[in-house]
């Protein structure tokens, strides 16, 4: 194996993380608390990998840390929960899957960078693939949730861009920048989430496993991952990794919770998939000068579903599939 195809799969490993919690969300958590759930994920994550290096941003890097754990996590989170709330599954999906184009756009202002062609045609591609996998007919738009959608996009992809654009101060690796984003993030989250839905609810022990997955394997791990590939690969190589989201999390549902694939679903995960394959094909350099990479599908998505009767939250992570 190659050494790009190496940081690829490893790469690859967040988002396929992500699709997963969907099914601990729904099948371990306690329903109705989206930003307890984004809260326990962020904040006790950051903490870890703080602890761990033991190293505080100096300098210039307080506020940028605050200013990229704001977007990529604090604001893209409520964002994200009040779309999922506002919308069906699959349209919050697809609003979410619009993520490349705003960095393509956002990479040409900050950065002067020419967007690909080649880059615009599968982004394009893979967000037709996860709309089959995702959209049900019939679905209903509602025009503040869709705002909020849009909005939960554009803040991770000025974050993308702007943790392009930045990089990460001399001497500290990528999992003390990762902790001081999720760190940050999950402060932010805090205020929100007591005022929005109140005391913390009381945790069987199922509750505490499920968040301790999402915490530091889900998140920990799988961010960290995730901003390595950002660093090393081009993005052309990272764009497209998104979809493996969706399609993980329609997969574990068919497998773990009975949820049925149909033709045209599977022909969303083939066109998807074949994306994400596309998107590897660019250039072999580790780093492309001015280069930033578009998050696909984004990596998180709350989204609503019935179950027993009764409306759970359930945190789709980009997939929009619904129970």
């Amino acid at each position: 194996m190659s050494r790009k195809a190496a940081v690829v799969a490893l790469t690859a490993l967040a988002p396929i993380s992500w699709g997963s919690t969907y099914f601990v969300t729904t099948e371990f958590l306690p329903p109705d608390r989206p930003l307890f759930t984004g809260l326990m994920r962020a904040l006790p994550a950051g903490l870890l990998l703080l602890a761990l290096t033991r190293k505080l941003p100096r300098g210039a890097w307080w506020w940028k840390s605050a200013v990229l754990g704001a977007l990529n996590i604090g604001a893209f989170f409520p964002l994200l929960f009040l779309a999922a709330y506002r919308l069906p599954g699959g349209v919050a999906a697809v609003v979410g899957s619009v993520g490349p184009l705003f960095v393509v756009g956002l990479a040409a202002l900050l950065l002067g960078e020419r967007p690909a062609v080649r880059t615009l045609l599968t982004a394009i591609a893979a967000a037709f693939g996860v709309s089959l996998v995702v959209l049900k007919a019939g679905a209903a738009f509602d025009t503040g949730g869709v705002l909020a959608g849009l909005l939960s996009s554009l803040s991770m992809s000025a974050g993308v861009v702007l943790t392009k654009r930045w990089g990460r101060p001399e001497g500290v690796g990528a999992l003390a920048l990762t902790g001081w984003q999720l760190t940050a993030g999950g402060l932010i989250i805090l205020p929100i989430a007591f005022l929005a839905e109140g005391a913390p609810p009381a945790l069987t022990g199922t509750n505490l496993a499920g968040y301790a997955y999402l915490a530091f394997g889900n998140t920990a791990i799988s961010y960290f991952l995730w901003f390595r590939g950002i660093e090393r690969l081009s993005a052309s190589s990272v764009t497209l990794l998104g979809p493996l989201s969706p399609v993980t999390a329609a997969i574990v549902g068919w497998a773990a919770l009975g949820q049925a694939l149909g033709a045209v679903q599977l022909l969303g995960m083939v066109i998807a998939f074949g994306a994400t394959l596309a998107g590897q094909l660019g250039p072999r350099t580790p780093k492309e000068a001015g280069q930033v990479v578009a998050t696909g599908t984004g990596t998180g998505l709350f989204s609503l579903a019935e179950r027993n009767g009764q409306k759970v939250s359930m945190d789709l992570e980009g997939s929009g599939v619904r129970r």
